[in-house]
């Protein structure tokens, strides 16, 4: 029995790679992840705060709305105040009809990636002309707000069609967080050259764990304090990413919001054995590293 592949990646069993450090000598990279999104009103697709399947109307819509009028700026005033660098995957819209965001991601420092033009849309089941548009426009909606190209993509919903990989590689982008597959990079191929995977959790995720299987902030707080700790004790071992992700209309809600600083208070306590960055930091010291070293890359040309 042969099943269909995709062909984009061999296997690699983690233990048997070769072991290297992070820039300042530690073994377990942090790298909080935020979502900034934009939806349509009481059309396309999106997310409902019962968890359950329901049809786009005011309510939703103005509950993902407040992620950007309010949720967004709880964050990063406690971004602020733990020092945490962040990352933050932007559709296009957003950026258009919320100005006051970009300048204040550009303030921090902060990473924008490349997250389609709105999430009320996915790019999985459009034409490859189409999908193509989509990704060239999402790029140069982040063009025109932060003066630079993004180099990363997560797609809206994370969903990929046959030739996404290949469509982000010719417009520009060389790392991807939509491939769950690994907690350390590695390289994918494309029709246009090597593209690297950056770890991103589908687990440690507010959406699915508080929206969709409905765990309180509390809950949530525990996942991440329970996969941090692991991870730690597995970085002795080896070099390992650990994802935080994060959405401003779930966890920017107060409630949730405490709980989640008490978790980072938790991690940040470990700070000297932590490298505290964000993906596309990742992704050029992965790309600096010897040939044979990240996996896949033996393939490179």
């Amino acid at each position: 029995m042969k099943l269909p592949g995709h062909g984009r990646y061999a296997h690699s069993a983690i233990p048997q790679r070769p072991t290297y450090e992070w820039p300042n000598g530690t073994r377990l990279a942090l790298v909080v992840c935020n979502n900034i999104e934009a939806f349509a009103y009481r059309a396309g697709m999106g997310s409902d705060s019962t968890g359950a399947p329901a049809v786009q109307n005011q309510r939703n819509y103005a509950w993902r709305d407040y992620g950007n009028r309010v949720g967004l700026w709880n964050m990063l005033d406690m971004l602020d105040e733990l020092e945490i660098p962040a990352a933050h995957n932007v559709n296009g819209a957003v950026l258009d009809a919320c100005p006051e965001i970009a300048p204040a991601l550009k303030a921090r420092g902060d990473e924008f990636i490349g997250h389609g033009r709105t999430n009320a849309e996915r790019q999985d089941i459009l034409w490859e002309e189409d999908e193509r548009r989509l990704i060239a426009e999402s790029r140069d909606a982040i063009i025109r707000h932060s003066g630079s190209a993004p180099q990363g993509w997560l797609g809206p919903y994370i969903a990929q069609s046959a030739v996404t990989l290949d469509l982000l590689k010719e417009e520009g982008f060389s790392y991807v967080m939509d491939w769950p597959a690994d907690d350390q990079p590695f390289w994918m191929t494309t029709r246009a050259g090597a593209m690297l995977s950056v770890p991103y959790s589908i687990e440690l995720n507010d959406s699915p764990a508080q929206v969709f299987r409905q765990h309180t902030g509390r809950q949530f707080a525990q996942m991440i304090i329970d996969q941090f700790d692991e991870m730690l004790e597995q970085s002795k071992k080896r070099p390992l990413v650990c994802s935080v992700v994060l959405h401003p209309f779930i966890v920017g809600q107060p409630f949730r919001l405490r709980a989640l600083r008490d978790a980072l208070r938790h991690i940040l306590s470990h700070r000297d054995r932590l490298w505290v960055t964000r993906p596309g930091e990742i992704a050029r010291y992965a790309t600096s590293l010897p040939r044979g070293v990240v996996p896949g890359s033996e393939a490179l040309a």
